[in-house]
């Protein structure tokens, strides 16, 4: 079986986090949640975008970014704006971590700067910022899946 993480950094979109949560649900990812959030996980907007599929999910809640680190291990690729690879460009091991940061921020630039060959871009035109969060993550794991063969097993 194959495991997919999606990691998600300091939160701040209740309605994002509940979209993701229900794309993880329906593809079997695991979901790892950054502190801090900008929202309560009991929020109700959270709840409403995931909320038929919350009993399903495998979420686990983290401190800070160091906590989540130090817990986990193996292969992580961060989904950045700034990333110098398509994210359609690599292939993706067995039990890897696809990571995202703030709606508002991205992921820390010293965390980018340290994994350069890990930062993953999804093409989108230039004079635009960026794609929603949750639409970002669905691209994302779809492609993961997708060089898996989709195995849901």
């Amino acid at each position: 079986m194959l495991n997919l993480n999606i990691v998600l950094i300091e939160p701040q979109i209740p309605q994002n986090t509940g979209n993701i949560s229900r794309t993880c649900a329906v593809t079997g990812a695991r979901l790892h949640l950054v502190r801090p959030f900008g929202f309560e996980i009991t929020d109700a907007s959270l709840k409403r975008a995931g909320l038929d599929y919350w009993n399903e999910l495998d979420v686990t809640c983290y401190d800070n970014s160091e906590d989540f680190f130090q817990k986990n291990s193996g292969e992580f690729f961060y989904f950045t704006t700034k990333g110098k690879n398509t994210y359609s460009e690599r292939a993706y091991p067995k039990d890897c971590y696809i990571v995202f940061g703030r709606e508002d921020k991205g992921l820390p630039e010293s965390l980018l700067k340290a994994n350069p060959d890990n930062c993953m871009r999804i093409p989108m035109r230039p004079a635009l910022r960026c794609l929603n969060l949750s639409n970002a993550v669905a691209v994302a794991a779809y492609e993961v899946l997708r060089q898996w063969e989709f195995d849901f097993n």
